[in-house]
C-alpha cells in the first residue's frame, strides 16, 4: 500500500467502529504505512468525550498532518481550479499530494474532481 490520507468519513467509521475503517486502518499497519489525518478533517469528525475514545485510540496509529502553508496554498490552488468550494475537501487532497499518499474517504464523489487534478488516488471506504 502507498501512503493513505483519511478523510473525514473513516475518521468517523473508526469512531463508530466500522468493521470498513477499521479494515484500512488494520491493513496500512501491516503494510507499515502510517495513516496521515489532516486536522481539518479531525476537527470535522471530533466531538470528544466518550463518544471520541474508539477514535482516539485510533488515531495512536495515525499521524496528524498540520495544515501549513504549502498545504493551504495547494489547496486554494485546487479550489480554483475546480471551482469548488469545500476547504476541507481540498485540504484532505491536497496533503494526499504533498506527501504522494491515496486518500481514502466515503464521499469519492466529492474528492474525485479534487484527486483528478492533483493527480491523487480517491479510493472508496
Amino acid at each position: 500500500m502507498a501512503g493513505i490520507v483519511f478523510d473525514t468519513g473513516p475518521l468517523i467509521g473508526l469512531e463508530r467502529r466500522d468493521g470498513r475503517a477499521e479494515g484500512w486502518l488494520q491493513v496500512a499497519i501491516e503494510d507499515g504505512v502510517v495513516p496521515r489525518v489532516p486536522a481539518a478533517a479531525l476537527a470535522e469528525a471530533w466531538r470528544g468525550g466518550r463518544r471520541s475514545a474508539s477514535l482516539a485510540r485510533a488515531l495512536r496509529s495515525c499521524r496528524v498532518r498540520v495544515t501549513d502553508e504549502s498545504v493551504a496554498r495547494t489547496a486554494g490552488e485546487l479550489i480554483a481550479v475546480t471551482g469548488g468550494d469545500a476547504t476541507v475537501d481540498a485540504i484532505v487532497v491536497a496533503t494526499a499530494a504533498l506527501d504522494g499518499a491515496d486518500v481514502l474517504t466515503a464521499d469519492v464523489g466529492d474528492l474525485a474532481p479534487l484527486g483528478d487534478r492533483a493527480g491523487v488516488r480517491v479510493l472508496a471506504l
